[in-house]
């Protein structure tokens, strides 16, 4: 049974995040970077970019992002002796905001439950 190229291409993209997640902390020593967590990697069909999308607590997303763009020439370096694979992927690293976002309307609803339940209580007393 033949494997699928797309199947494959996750195969890859899942074998990338986990290096990266591996190397992120150990190769780049930035006070600047915070706690960087990689939330996915889109690989295109031909393999040749790789999108890998972060979050960052404890430090600015642009600087975090700016740091990673100016490393992925090594990073990508470190994935080839890692990868037994013939073509590594060019790094593209972008910040994923669902997770601010989420956070964000977290907190909206619980100020709003708060606001609301305030009348019912007031009433019961």
């Amino acid at each position: 049974m033949m494997k699928s190229p797309k199947h494959r291409n996750q195969r890859v993209a899942d074998q990338i995040q986990r290096d990266l997640a591996e190397l992120i902390p150990r190769e780049i020593r930035d006070p600047q970077m915070g706690l960087v967590t990689l939330q996915s990697v889109e690989l295109t069909s031909d393999m040749a970019h790789a999108k890998i999308y972060f979050s960052v607590l404890g430090s600015e997303p642009t600087i975090v992002s700016g740091i990673l763009k100016e490393k992925s020439g090594y990073l990508h370096s470190l994935l080839f002796k890692r990868l037994h694979i013939h073509t590594v992927p060019t790094l593209h690293f972008i910040h994923d905001e669902s997770v601010e976002k989420g956070l964000h309307m977290s907190l909206l609803i619980d100020e709003a439950l708060k606001t609301t339940a305030l009348p019912d209580k007031q009433i019961e007393e």
